[in-house]
């Protein structure tokens, strides 16, 4: 819903709240369904209604559980039936620097100004610690925005009693936390309530007329940012970037003006801002967050300008450059396909908005943020939050690798005239293995962002991966993928329920950059290994339609179960036999495990 992406109306957003979550929950998006706790240490029930919102603008449906005034750490630390019987699948701990319990006095020591901060910094760990054995699931805390008056001047930053420097150095506690405890995540209201002005943020009338610790206009601001933690854990982050060029990372137009032309480089004030524009995109590439090209422009002439001297970005950056005169939307499908991604998981970036608007309405989901001036370029992209980071896999380091070999696979089955011999020649060698924990961050960013191959659409978070792989009452493999061109990292994941001499297929994913390479065969053959090894019987599978998984709907029958229910709504029930005569499918990747 354009109203709910960066750069929104925040007072439209408080205004209409009724009238956009009806329109939001009418749209026939598919939703995943969540229980998220906000536990507050001030007025949180409009942040509530607009988390919501954005939350569902990104197809998660939220359930919520929200403290009563002010009772956080009552409800973190003590005894909560209601809150365990909602068993959150998120915690948020909204607090301000209006929850802390005592400030420095001019009069204390730099020993008692330490007892202070160590006392709040415990006050908080008892609730994290407290939050984290009980319910096993993200936590996501407010660092804290710095004070609305400054007692001592800008020495406030400097001196031990200044209230900016106790908060700065209480921040840091918290991020050094975060830095060790997995399923911990800070939400900045440090950077947001600077990015929104600080003086209007820390409007004091709101507190003392509502008890809102922040001005009401500025709570979209604050719930967008948080929607964004939640949809990057449930794998809902954007995967690329797909590029304009002309007028776009340079000024000017190449074909037209030429390459010595174009605007670009330290001569000029505005050439300055598009080299400044081409560095903040190529280090998405640290990200994993991989690069394309979509241009109305002769090829060459697209190449030239992408080997302009000053040109931060080249050629090898990308992974796909489409540079003809075919429509724009035409050319992002290509794209998209040849990445073995749904065209929403990438990101449109062209300075015309007649093309976004092409591009965006002939393809539902697709993101174009709108651009005015090269000058606001960076700002607008970097805060509509498309690619939040939570985790950082080895994958993702090796993203814009990956998916350039699989490029150069693709040219390689042009020479092959038989599929298999295809395979074959990839010399693929694959690790399948239980869940270990150097790939448990992977396995939930998998379980989250696969969306095509994904037969039950279960996720997970990285603490109920952990749960599940300490279980004995569970299968749990992950499918790891080497061959010619370089590794694949993870790329597939199988959980079974095993219940009696029953194994039930709780998820099935892989992901769609192996696609027709044989690795679910290489893990149907394993699968059946460890069940006999277990004396398990029966494997029991099961498929539920959405959007976007109708890839897989025949996946149990290809692997030879055998289908003994379907309902109205097209969700299936599948049967196989283990048997000491089970066929390996696999004959093209060598299994180590």
């Amino acid at each position: 819903m354009r109203e709910l992406e960066y750069p929104f109306d925040a007072e439209y957003i408080l205004r209409k709240k009724k009238k956009l979550k009806k329109e939001l929950l009418n749209s026939g998006k598919q939703f995943i369904d969540k229980n998220i706790a906000i536990l507050g240490g001030s007025t949180t029930s409009d942040i509530k209604i607009i988390l919501e919102l954005f939350l569902l603008n990104q197809g998660i449906r939220p359930l919520f559980y929200e403290s009563e005034y002010n009772q956080y750490y009552q409800d973190a630390v003590f005894p909560n039936p209601r809150l365990e019987c909602f068993r959150p699948d998120i915690i948020y701990i909204h607090t301000t620097n209006r929850n802390i319990t005592a400030y420095p006095q001019m009069a204390d020591s730099a020993e008692d100004v330490d007892e202070l901060l160590a006392a709040e910094e415990e006050k908080f760990r008892s609730i994290w610690e407290s939050l984290a054995q009980t319910y096993c699931c993200p936590i996501i805390q407010n660092n804290f925005e710095m004070p609305f008056y400054r007692l001592l001047g800008n020495k406030d930053a400097s001196d031990i009693h200044g209230k900016v420097n106790f908060l700065t150095r209480l921040n840091m506690k918290f991020y050094e936390y975060a830095q060790t405890h997995g399923n911990f995540y800070i939400c900045d209201i440090n950077y947001i309530s600077a990015d929104y002005g600080l003086k209007e943020w820390s409007d004091p009338f709101y507190y003392h007329m509502y008890k809102y610790a922040l001005n009401v206009n500025a709570i979209p601001y604050l719930s967008f940012n948080v929607a964004n933690i939640i949809k990057s854990l449930f794998g809902k982050n954007k995967k690329g970037f797909v590029l304009d060029l002309d007028n776009t990372i340079w000024g000017g137009v190449v074909g037209d003006d030429g390459v010595d032309n174009i605007v670009l480089g330290p001569e000029e004030s505005e050439g300055q801002v598009y080299s400044e524009f081409q560095r903040y995109l190529k280090e998405h590439k640290q990200l994993g967050v991989i690069l394309n090209v979509d241009s109305k422009n002769d090829e060459e002439n697209a190449i030239v300008g992408l080997n302009h001297p000053d040109s931060e970005l080249h050629p090898d950056d990308f992974i796909l450059i489409k540079a003809n005169w075919a429509p724009k939307d035409e050319n992002f499908m290509e794209i998209a396909n040849s990445l073995d991604l749904l065209p929403e998981s990438l990101v449109f970036i062209d300075d015309n908005p007649a093309e976004r608007h092409i591009v965006t309405g002939r393809m539902e989901n697709v993101s174009a943020p709108d651009l005015d001036c090269v000058q606001h370029y960076i700002q607008t992209i970097d805060r509509c939050g498309f690619f939040e980071t939570t985790v950082i896999s080895k994958d993702d380091l090796k993203r814009n690798e990956m998916y350039k070999e699989n490029i150069e696979r693709q040219q390689l089955q042009v020479g092959f005239s038989d599929y298999h011999d295809y395979l074959l020649s990839l010399e693929m060698k694959a690790r399948i293995k239980a869940f270990e924990p150097i790939y448990m961050a992977r396995i939930a960013q998998l379980s989250n962002k696969s969306n095509q191959f994904n037969l039950t659409t279960r996720r997970y978070t990285q603490a109920e991966i952990e749960s599940v792989s300490r279980n004995p009452e569970y299968i749990t493999m992950y499918g790891k993928l080497i061959d010619r061109f370089g590794d694949n990292g993870v790329v597939s994941v199988v959980i079974g329920h095993i219940v009696g001499k029953e194994c039930r297929i709780d998820l099935w994913i892989m992901s769609c950059r192996v696609l027709k390479r044989d690795m679910e065969f290489a893990m149907m053959d394993m699968l059946v290994k460890r069940c006999r090894e277990q004396g398990i019987e029966e494997i029991r599978g099961y498929y539920y339609p959405t959007a976007k998984n109708h890839m897989v709907k025949d996946f149990y029958m290809i692997q030879g179960f055998e289908k003994v229910r379907e309902d109205e709504i097209g969700n299936t029930e599948w049967v196989f036999k283990v048997s000491d005569k089970y066929v390996k499918k696999n004959d093209v990747i060598e299994v180590n495990g």
